[in-house]
């Protein structure tokens, strides 16, 4: 009589034990909740494509950052909707500006609260593009880092703990960080949107932040979808350039790309789940077609196992609230 065969078998495993072994762990201090911010008072203006989102004027964000706070979510992403823009941006870099007025406010509920300024111009200017214009309606890089370097000084000068440029023009992340430490701002970090795809999962947030461009797009300066090995190439300059923290955006959609990244560098990795992403979810649940708790875990799952060490997302209370 032979001896019966080994057959490797998946461990059965109950809540406790799944748990104990899981490969990939979420937690609360990984996630990061971006905020819109506008002029304006008394204002709590619902996102329609974004369920449970509002942009918030300025009196009504102490009570919005004491509820993040109070959920155990560490960090803020601020965007800023202004009353007025122009072809300089200058509400981007305005020493009252909506983001560094929300940056003062936000330290002084929450001190503790890490708070991350966007650090782009396209909420700011009157065409809806992320820099200065040439003549012809192209975006003109060079001028655009200046405007891009008093943008990030003026928001570590209001208390933002870390900048977040997000504009993908070259070479910006060596001259924010010149442009900070000639501020004597040596220590806010640079979170850089190293990979940001021209994707078409950004839908939502242009309504929410009133930034789509009046001409053309932005695929002359955001990465071609198409393209895998030059993520690497984008990643590692800003690398070289001085960034803290490289950013992927969006997540969902490039997880290879996250992975790849992930594999290559060894500073800490983020990656933004969209607006179109939480959007989706979000209305197949609302459908009916999904489980809404089960998807939004498996989601953000997904991302922190291609190896994300933070996580920006529009779920962030959500999260807080399960994870906690």
């Amino acid at each position: 009589m032979g001896f019966p065969v080994h057959r490797p078998r998946r461990l059965r495993r109950s809540a406790v034990l799944r748990r104990m072994v899981g490969e990939t762990r979420l937690a609360v201090d990984r996630l990061v909740l971006p905020l819109f911010v506008t002029t304006g008072e008394n204002i709590a203006a619902p996102i329609s494509a974004m369920p449970g989102h509002c942009r918030w004027s300025l009196d009504r964000l102490p009570s919005e950052i004491e509820a993040i706070a109070g959920l155990g979510i560490p960090a803020v992403l601020l965007f800023g909707i202004p009353a007025t823009k122009d072809p300089e941006a200058s509400g981007a870099w305005s020493e009252t500006g909506i983001v560094q007025e929300a940056i003062r406010v936000t330290k002084q509920v929450a001190p503790e609260l890490v708070v991350i300024a966007d650090t782009c111009l396209c909420e700011y200017t009157s065409h809806g593009h992320c820099g200065r214009l040439t003549p012809s309606g192209e975006v003109d890089n060079d001028p655009t880092l200046e405007l891009l370097v008093r943008t990030a000084v003026s928001q570590a000068a209001a208390g933002a703990d870390m900048v977040a440029p997000s504009d993908m023009m070259d070479g910006r992340v060596a001259a924010i960080r010149a442009g900070l430490d000639a501020a004597g701002c040596s220590q806010t970090p640079i979170m850089s949107y190293a990979a940001k795809y021209a994707s078409a999962y950004y839908g939502p947030f242009r309504e929410a932040a009133d930034s789509a461009p009046a001409f053309g797009d932005r695929r002359g300066y955001q990465m071609d979808p198409a393209n895998r090995r030059e993520a690497l190439r984008e990643v590692r300059l800003d690398v070289e350039e001085g960034a803290d923290i490289i950013l992927i955006k969006p997540a969902g959609p490039y997880l290879d790309i996250i992975r790849d990244v992930r594999e290559a560098i060894d500073l800490p990795l983020a990656a933004y789940q969209v607006s179109g992403e939480f959007a989706m979810i979000e209305a197949a649940a609302a459908n009916g077609w999904l489980d809404r708790q089960r998807t939004i875990l498996e989601s953000v799952t997904a991302i922190a196992r291609a190896g994300a060490d933070l996580l920006i997302t529009y779920f962030a209370r959500d999260l807080a609230r399960w994870l906690g």
